[in-house]
């Protein structure tokens, strides 16, 4: 359809105007926004996070989950830049045969691997956990404002 060009719409279609490039499918106006295009204002079922915040539970979640999350990045983040400066400044040691021409280097790059995968599931338990807790929570307010 040329650029510029206005036509009326087809019965049923509700589009206001068409002929845009954009128009690949009629826009009804006749259901509602689905959920995750509400506003604040037209939300009808928004929390009240500054109750939520001031919970007791919601201040363990969060600490629970600051007490997994910060230590295991520091801790990755040790471990992934311990590479690049042991052979930087140990190449000596680095270059160490354990067998055949695989070196000390080669391992522990190798066990990268394993560790993010040992990080990647001991958060997924921890998580569980989270999870378990942020039901509790949301059962609190539900249970609060009387809903099911």
């Amino acid at each position: 359809m040329p650029r510029g060009k206005q036509t009326e719409p087809d019965s049923g279609d509700l589009t206001p105007v068409v002929g845009a490039e954009t128009d690949v499918s009629p826009l009804g106006r006749g259901a509602g926004k689905p959920a995750h295009e509400l506003t604040a204002d037209e939300d009808i079922d928004v929390a009240d996070w500054d109750r939520v915040a001031a919970m007791d539970e919601f201040k363990k979640l969060l600490a629970s989950k600051r007490k997994f999350i910060v230590p295991a990045t520091i801790f990755f983040v040790v471990y992934y830049f311990a590479l690049p400066v042991s052979v930087g400044y140990a190449p000596g040691l680095m270059d160490t045969k354990v067998f055949g021409v695989v070196n000390l280097a080669y391992l522990f790059a190798l066990s990268q691997f394993f560790m993010a995968w040992i990080i990647a599931a001991l958060y997924v338990r921890a998580a569980g956990k989270w999870d378990d807790m942020a039901h509790a929570i949301i059962a609190k307010l539900r249970g609060q404002r009387g809903e099911n």
